[in-house]
């Protein structure tokens, strides 16, 4: 009987969720749209270098700031890189930082506030005063300080980003693991001699999905966003490599002279990007909701 409950629990919420969830969520055609939008985003930087090959590694001052033409759709770069190529590679740091990012660091924060919440009592307590005291720190802040310190590569802005955002999705958990825990299947589980990390791993984190997967895609959105910001200051990935928030820097000076290709494409690119994930999320957030669904 205690193997049925505990079969139940496990997605006992996610078994509410069958294959009518895309239906849900294409029914919110801005999520749909975000949905493309990401998907067309991703084929532009991974699979259109294949078709638009330009060299991103050799400068040639032949070939310095040239408007967009047939030769160059998007014109070249203070250094002579093909802008458009240069696009798509800035593209691939942002889209790959962003999401290894995000998921990171919803697996750290999924992780932290499941233990916590289920754990209760003083152990709750500490752990969540050590979330309290992290969110009072601008994660842009820390963010800076230690990309300023170690100069980081893609590697090493997947991992800060990672340890600096997973604060908020410990708390949402945290919220949902206080709920689970008194369930009849983990109650079931704990008096027949289940461990508490059995009923972490088999019950608590599955019927967490909705809002781990909701909070992952927030967290690829805000991600793409900081590692903007910390290229913009210079402090992101370094030459010949880049990012969008790298080529917004680097063109920024010369959009004033009416350069305007070196700038529009990378913060076009970034808006659109960061928009669309938002909306994946409030589309992803709306189908998950079993009570606002009637």
């Amino acid at each position: 009987m205690s193997g049925r409950v505990e079969a139940a629990g496990r997605w006992g919420l996610i078994a509410q969720f069958p294959a009518p969830l895309g239906a849900r969520f294409a029914r919110n055609r801005l999520a749909v749209a975000g949905l493309v939008v990401v998907l067309l985003f991703f084929l532009f930087c991974f699979v259109g270098p294949l078709v638009y090959s330009t060299d991103q590694t050799h400068t040639d001052l032949t070939q310095v700031n040239l408007p967009p033409s047939g030769a160059h759709w998007l014109g070249t770069d203070a250094v002579g890189h093909d802008q458009l190529g240069r696009l798509m590679y800035g593209g691939k740091v942002s889209l790959l930082v962003g999401l290894a990012a995000g998921v990171l660091a919803t697996v750290i924060g999924a992780v932290w506030g499941a233990v916590a919440g289920y754990a209760g009592g003083w152990v709750d307590a500490v752990m969540m005063r050590v979330v309290d005291a992290g969110i009072a720190i601008p994660a842009l802040f820390i963010l800076l300080v230690v990309s300023a310190i170690t100069s980081p590569g893609t590697v090493g802005l997947i991992v800060i980003l990672g340890l600096v955002s997973w604060l908020v999705p410990s708390r949402l958990v945290r919220a949902e693991t206080l709920t689970l825990k008194n369930r009849d299947y983990v109650l079931t589980l704990r008096a027949t001699g289940g461990t508490h990390g059995r009923a972490i791993r088999r019950h608590i984190l599955p019927n967490s999905v909705s809002t781990i997967v909701v909070a992952a895609t927030f967290q690829v959105a805000d991600a793409i966003l900081l590692v903007a910001y910390v290229s913009y200051l210079g402090l992101g990935v370094q030459p010949p490599a880049t990012d969008w928030g790298g080529m917004l820097s680097a063109g920024l000076t010369a959009a004033y002279s009416g350069r305007w290709w070196l700038i529009v494409p990378p913060g076009l690119a970034i808006i659109l990007v960061v928009c669309a994930y938002n909306a994946i999320g409030d589309g992803l957030r709306d189908a998950f909701d079993v009570k606002g669904r009637s």
